[in-house]
């Protein structure tokens, strides 16, 4: 067993994620600062598939990150910035993932920023913000995660870096800010300019990612980098009040340092987006990026504390970012690892010290699990250490039940964390064994996918028998089916996708339902009343109760017996949810409560699930001598049956967002296209003269074969994004 882990100081830690839109160059940028940090001795590339952070072979095979990786390194800011009165960052121990692309695996990214302190946002410098850009920068929003950009890919035709600020300025904000620019662009591309200290890098050999040099501005270039360093002034002013203050007082006076550290203020308050640029691929940026890194993003220090709720007593907590505080982490992901497949669980921790071997509370489910193993992780290897202290993040064997998005702490000080949001799958399709006898091991081996994602779904359908997978899209099931062959050798035959589809009401509806039955000594009865109308499409189902004020007048004028619960004793049945009608518990509400659910998820149309309906109990009856209460489950989800059938029930199909990245030439055909299938194109823009965007509405089931299409009419020039938008009537 190795050493106890020396101590680093919270300061230098910087826990940050890439993200980008799927081919901006993530990958490429992680090998790129694997490399130049010394954190490994060889490049990987993509297209040789032979990446560190891409260790799966699914991802090798096609070129594209499936599933988060973690790593760790360090970063030296060099060359120093000049000593100046603003202290700043110099050092830093970073911890990174390298988050997926594709939007069929959107969850890795969600769970990822949850974790982070900052992310380095990558951008295709000919496409500039691309559809699945948008999508991960608002999980970053959500998660209030401070960023910086990287505008990848400048060596390429047609690339142009102000263009692509100005994609990110429209979309995001002016808050976005240039804080370099590219030496010459395509073929010219020879290095960027460095506008807080107005500095040149340019490296001479594409193949020397450290071949580089640092040097004065380009004379042709003095006027516009002094024009884009005041845009950047300008932008740091607005974010930042005391740089404002100095700026328009004494401009002279302002330092290379009072400019990165407020800089750095304004990213970690989230009022700035400060704007790099470089090519990865040609081992261009990288160096002034990492710099950036440990100058700008946050460290654990520089974010506010934790927070969450006691278990016990529902009032809110804190957890200070502190290893020597009370423990708390979160799990934000589960992985089967390793060629021993074993349950690796990875974790962020907020404070305290976690030590192999430990107890901890999974307060979420109210049970304690011992900490077998700890491990630093680099993508898939593993490097075992006896304590981690908080700000890291890590590798965990021994939690058999903690689950992505559960909470582990201290068990004598418990603290439950903001769990992490999952994404409902909208496409399906059957899965079975080739033979009989592997049923069982395919069974188990999607239990463990589900435990690993989230985002993945199985059942067994009560009308055909048949296995039912169910993913976020084409290519995730795919994925998933090709691990049950391989990884777990369980040999299978897929069925043809299919969408997920829901249920609504187009009308309104009232309907009673009364269940009355003898059983040996029991007599069960349930008289429910229910209300149905639809609700405006995405606010979900809601539950009401509206009975009338005055009770019947045959209704007992105390909780009989017979309507209390188990509990009796313990006085948890006999609160009584209305005065006028006394036998009505919280235990009977339970019970009607569960009838109602259980109809919401069992359509009448074809069994999908409801939504968008507003139910309304309107009447609960009582008759004397019940002896359970399971009658008005029952007679719940009857009414709500009958109700549901009465109010013109109509089924919804997943309908997506589609974007479609084409050279102009193929517009036409693409609108075509699209409208085939019946599309509503909502936008159209020419943003290069190699490239224009196409955005439409598409019903999912009528997109399936649509990449192969695509590649056909386009030459395989064309690409496009697919996120699922809404539900609507088919």
């Amino acid at each position: 067993m190795s050493a106890p882990p020396k101590k680093s100081a919270m300061g230098h830690i910087r826990n940050i994620g890439i993200m980008a839109h799927i081919d901006a160059g993530k990958t490429t940028v992680s090998e790129r600062l694997l490399f130049i940090s010394g954190r490994q001795h060889k490049i990987g590339e993509v297209h040789d598939g032979d990446t560190t952070m891409d260790w799966m072979v699914q991802e090798r095979e096609r070129g594209i990150t499936i599933t988060s990786a973690v790593t760790t390194f360090n970063w030296d800011v060099n060359p120093k910035p000049p000593v100046g009165d603003a202290v700043l960052p110099i050092k830093g121990e970073m911890h990174l993932i390298d988050t997926p692309g594709h939007v069929d695996f959107t969850i890795e990214v969600s769970r990822s920023l949850r974790v982070l302190d900052g992310a380095v946002t990558v951008f295709d410098g000919v496409h500039g913000v691309e559809p699945q850009t948008e999508t991960v920068w608002r999980q970053a929003d959500r998660y209030k995660v401070p960023r910086i950009g990287f505008i990848n890919k400048m060596d390429r035709i047609g690339a142009d870096y102000w263009r692509s600020l100005k994609s990110m300025e429209e979309r995001f904000g002016e808050h976005c800010a240039p804080a370099a620019l590219p030496i010459g662009t395509e073929s010219n591309h020879e290095g960027i300019v460095e506008l807080v200290e107005r500095r040149a890098w340019t490296w001479g050999d594409p193949d020397d990612p450290n071949g580089y040099e640092v040097g004065e501005v380009p004379a042709d270039m003095v006027d516009e980098v002094e024009e884009a360093r005041n845009i950047l002034l300008e932008r740091i002013a607005i974010a930042d009040d005391a740089f404002a203050m100095t700026w328009l007082d004494t401009p002279d006076a302002i330092t290379v340092n009072d400019i990165h550290a407020a800089i750095r203020r304004a990213v970690i308050a989230n009022k700035l987006v400060p704007v790099l640029c470089g090519a990865a691929l040609r081992n261009k940026g990288i160096q002034p990026l990492l710099n950036a890194i440990v100058l700008w993003l946050p460290s654990p220090d520089d974010v506010p504390e934790v927070d969450g709720i006691n278990p016990i007593t529902k009032q809110p907590e804190h957890r200070p970012h502190d290893p020597k505080g009370p423990l708390a982490g979160l799990a934000f992901k589960v992985a089967m690892m390793g060629d021993d497949g074993r349950r690796l669980v990875f974790v962020r921790l907020y404070s305290g010290t976690l030590t192999a071997g430990a107890e901890i509370l999974n307060p979420g489910k109210g049970i304690k699990e011992k900490v077998s193993r700890i491990f630093m992780m680099h993508a898939n290897q593993r490097d075992r250490k006896d304590a981690i202290g908080a700000g890291n993040i890590f590798g965990v064997l021994g939690l058999k039940h903690t689950k992505t998005g559960d909470t582990i702490c201290d068990p004598a000080k418990p603290i439950l964390l903001e769990q992490i949001d999952a994404y409902e799958p909208v496409i399906s399709q059957s899965i079975e064994p080739e033979t009989t006898r592997d049923r069982d091991k395919l069974l188990e081996t999607l239990g463990k996918l589900a435990d690993e994602d989230p985002t993945f779904k199985w059942r067994e359908d009560s009308q055909t028998g048949q296995t039912i997978i169910s993913g976020m899209g084409e290519l995730h099931l795919d994925v998933l089916a090709d691990r049950v062959r391989r990884e777990f050798e369980v040999p299978v035959r897929i069925g043809k996708p299919q969408v997920v589809y829901r249920e609504t009401i187009t009308a309104s509806g009232v309907e009673e339902d009364i269940f009355e039955r003898h059983a040996d000594n029991d007599f069960l009865f349930g008289q429910v009343a229910v209300r149905v109308k639809p609700r405006e499409r995405g606010e979900g189902n809601l539950i009401e109760w509206d009975f009338p004020k005055d009770a019947p007048k045959d209704a007992p004028k105390e909780p009989p017996k017979e309507a209390l619960s188990a509990k009796e004793k313990a006085r948890e049945g006999r609160t009584v949810v209305d005065s006028a009608y006394p036998w009505f518990t919280e235990d009977l509400k339970k019970q009607i409560l569960l009838g109602l659910e259980n109809q919401l998820n069992s359509g009448v149309l074809s069994g999908d699930p409801i939504q968008d309906v507003l139910v309304t109990v309107a009447h609960v009856g009582w008759r004397e001598g019940i002896t359970k209460q399971v009658g008005y489950t029952i007679a719940a989800s009857g009414a709500l049956r009958k109700a549901l059938q009465a109010a013109k029930p109509a089924r919804l199909a997943p309908i997506a967002n589609v974007e479609v990245s084409t050279p102009p030439e193929y517009t036409g055909d693409v609108i075509g296209s699209l409208n085939q299938r019946r599309g509503r194109i909502e936008n159209m823009e020419e943003i290069s003269p190699q490239v224009s965007h196409i955005k439409a509405q598409v019903p999912i089931e009528r997109m399936f074969g649509y990449s192969t299409e695509l590649r056909s009419m386009s030459q395989g020039r064309a690409s496009f994004q697919m996120t699922f938008s809404h539900y609507d009537i088919a």
